[in-house]
């Protein structure tokens, strides 16, 4: 069950890399995001919605 728990969260965070690449944002604005992203898995993606995509 913790497998699918942890591909779930891979997969999130695949799609939340891939938008912030396609977004219009600045170089630095999306390596520090995708950073955020890898670093803390779980809360970098919620932070991207709620914070970074406008």
């Amino acid at each position: 069950m913790s497998n699918i728990f942890y591909l779930a969260i891979l997969v999130l965070d695949i799609v939340v890399v891939l938008e912030i690449l396609k977004s219009n944002k600045d170089m630095e604005k999306k390596a520090l995001w995708i950073i955020a992203v890898i670093f803390l898995p779980l809360l970098g993606p919620v932070l991207y919605y709620f914070m970074g995509k406008k």
